[in-house]
């Protein structure tokens, strides 16, 4: 498999839904915290890529293996195992490799920190594997959204701040009695200052679903768009950007983000532009990449006025 066909496979280009979290809740970290640990960061990196690359790869798979549609933009052209004319082993080989890695890597980390990270991280690779595999995979389902949003967009960023700082959470056994105690006022924050990513990796698991309407009702995938109509999911699509900036003004409110971060608010007026290409035409091939667009339009601009508070 070339390298070129690789990267197809596991669509590197949307890698940035998981890389970006990973970064912000980085920046985030050196903001409101003191502790940083190289090897930690290394681990969860390689883990964190090694789940993505593998789950998407599974999921075109499962596409390739599953569709009755055999003609078009989506099977023809965006589907690897068919425009690079993939081996099924070779496929195979290279998700087991990329699902080994994860594991690896996930074992170091969970031996450089403690348990929890371990549970949310089985927890994340369980959702990752039934994403896209099983009877009924969840990116089938109208929960997709949901469960890509929340996963990606809050518990990436949220294991990136725990793996540094341990004390967040706190899992003890007395008495035959588990005992959990959490800095729950620190959960929150970072539950509000990752809404934004949350709201954004949603929106591109629903701007793919909108464009992809008549093909996933021909091919039995019932997502949340085929359920509510383009008409409601694009009426959703624009409502989750609004709901990203809501919650970066509340960020700088009350104390999560710097007050640099109303520099974002900038970035509002070329999201709306995008939201109205998104409307006049919902393409897999010409405007989906707009949904990923606005994503890093409102992520990274976050991410520039962290780097700026960092500095200043």
């Amino acid at each position: 498999m070339s390298l070129t066909a690789f990267f197809k496979l596991v669509e590197i280009q949307t890698k940035i839904a998981s890389i970006t979290p990973f970064l912000l809740g980085n920046l985030y970290l050196f903001f409101h915290y003191d502790n940083f640990y190289l090897s930690r960061f290394i681990f969860m990196l390689i883990s964190l890529l090694s789940v993505d690359m593998g789950t998407t790869a599974v999921n075109n798979y499962q596409d390739y293996m599953r569709a009755k549609k055999k003609e078009g933009y989506n099977y023809e052209i965006h589907n690897a195992i068919v425009n690079y004319n993939l081996s099924e082993k070779a496929v195979k080989m290279t998700i087991a490799i990329l699902f080994l890695s994860a594991v690896f890597s996930g074992i170091l980390l969970y031996l450089n920190t403690d348990i929890v990270v371990i549970i949310i991280g089985a927890l994340s690779f369980l959702i990752g594997i039934l994403y896209t595999s099983g009877p009924v995979p969840i990116s089938r389902t109208p929960s997709g959204e949901f469960f890509s949003g929340f996963f990606m967009g809050f518990f990436i960023p949220f294991l990136s701040i725990y793996i540094h700082n341990l004390d967040l959470i706190n899992l003890n056994v007395i008495s035959n009695r588990l005992n959990i105690s959490l800095i729950y006022t620190d959960i929150i924050n970072i539950f509000i200052f990752t809404l934004p990513m949350i709201m954004g990796i949603a929106n591109i698991m629903l701007a793919n679903n909108i464009c992809d309407i008549e093909d996933d009702i021909e091919n039995n995938r019932y997502t949340l768009a085929v359920y509510i109509g383009r008409k409601k999911s694009l009426e959703l699509f624009k409502i989750l950007y609004y709901i990203s900036y809501l919650a970066i003004i509340m960020s700088v409110i009350l104390g999560v983000l710097p007050y640099y971060s109303l520099l974002t608010l900038i970035s509002f007026f070329a999201v709306k532009k995008n939201i109205s290409l998104f409307y006049l035409k919902q393409s897999k091939k010409d405007t989906f990449v707009l949904s990923v667009k606005n994503f890093a339009l409102i992520n990274y601009s976050i991410a520039v006025s962290l780097i700026i508070a960092l500095i200043l």
